[in-house]
């Protein structure tokens, strides 16, 4: 098994949103990342984790596509997992299983980081710096030159892992979150 970040795609949504259930006591909805995705200044991640289920005659689908050749009689081989598989299986998300998520929305030289999740499974392996680091690299790239983001004030792993990127917190703010009640951290990296 292998995860890799890419953006985020309509038919994903299904996935993510189980995701977003089980991680937060308000999850966004379906039509919500709809919208989302549509918005010009925004961009969602996605860590998928690549499936190597054995099909019959005993080798994984990737490894047959690497037998396979290239026009010109090249062999397959040297592509990586993700170039092994065909655009028709990535737009289709055949063998592919969400395990994570995260956005920003770009304001002038501000990204306003949110739905940072991980399903629950797939938690402790860097999963999150993945995404964020793919995140805040392209978004840098569009000329954001600050961050912003809030987290549960008892989140220590997701405040460990902020601060390990510079965010210092800069504010409070009471009572944000439900279920339970807990103030929410306003966290800049500048």
């Amino acid at each position: 098994m292998s995860i890799y970040i890419r953006r985020m795609r309509e038919e994903d949504i299904p996935q993510v949103v189980e995701i977003e259930n089980i991680a937060f006591s308000r999850p966004w909805s379906k039509s919500i990342f709809k919208a989302a995705l549509l918005l010009p200044y925004a961009a969602y991640y996605v860590a998928v984790e690549q499936s190597e289920d054995k099909p019959q005659g005993g080798m994984t689908a990737a490894q047959k596509r690497s037998e396979a050749t290239i026009p010109c009689g090249i062999p397959a081989a040297q592509n990586t997992l993700k170039d092994l598989l065909s655009e028709g299986d990535r737009k289709n998300g055949i063998g592919e299983k969400i395990v994570g998520m995260c956005g920003v929305k770009k304001i002038f030289e501000e990204g306003d980081i949110s739905n940072v999740a991980v399903h629950p499974d797939y938690r402790g392996r860097g999963i999150s710096r993945q995404m964020l680091d793919m995140l805040m690299r392209e978004a840098r790239e569009d000329g954001v030159t600050a961050f912003t983001l809030e987290v549960r004030a008892g989140n220590r792993p997701a405040i460990c892992l902020y601060e390990s990127y510079g965010f210092r917190t800069e504010g409070i703010r009471p009572r944000f979150y439900e279920d339970p009640v807990e103030d929410g951290l306003v966290m800049w990296l500048r």
